[in-house]
């Protein structure tokens, strides 16, 4: 069970913070502990009951994980997906997303990015697939990154560009 105030990943919501545990009565099942969610990066409230298993939910990475997937992008040879048809393409995406593993975002996001860059040189659209993908891959890792690393979100960028430069001086 998690605590008050415990950072969790919560589905595709993204990082949430567990605000209070609270028990709800109902004439049909009787009495159920709920968590309180508050997401750090949308403004709503989730209360999702404390045994349900119906939406992904565990633990953010902890500092020096975090620090660890960054150290290791300098090693990461992530290869561009090309599907033939977009529900391929999106197949093959949601799969890294469901994982709701922050290597598996950080690996979509970089081959989208190499996706991206090689459309860009080849004069081609950018598809809206990627586009999407990119951006919700993007999110959750960011998110989780920067609840790890206690920095803002929008700094997550930088942060890891400045990293993995003084990675490769050292190297």
């Amino acid at each position: 069970m998690y605590e008050v105030g415990q950072l969790v990943q919560y589905g595709s919501t993204g990082v949430c913070k567990i605000t209070e545990i609270k028990k709800q009565d109902f004439p049909e099942v009787g009495q159920r502990l709920y968590y309180v969610l508050h997401p750090l990066y949308q403004s709503c409230v989730i209360s999702v009951p404390v045994d349900s298993t119906k939406v992904f939910m565990r633990p953010i990475i902890s500092r020096e994980e975090a620090e660890r997937l960054i150290a290791g992008i300098p090693s990461l040879r992530c290869q561009a997906f090309h599907g033939r048809a977009a529900r391929d393409l999106a197949a093959h995406y949601e799969t890294l997303l469901e994982r709701h593993d922050c290597q598996d975002w950080m690996e979509l996001t970089m081959s989208i990015h190499a996706k991206k860059e090689s459309m860009q040189q080849q004069k081609r659209r950018f598809g809206s697939v990627d586009e999407r993908f990119l951006k919700q891959g993007e999110d959750l890792l960011f998110g989780e990154l920067a609840a790890a690393l206690d920095i803002p979100r929008d700094q997550v960028q930088q942060y890891i560009t400045a990293r993995v430069e003084s990675l490769k001086e050292a190297g």
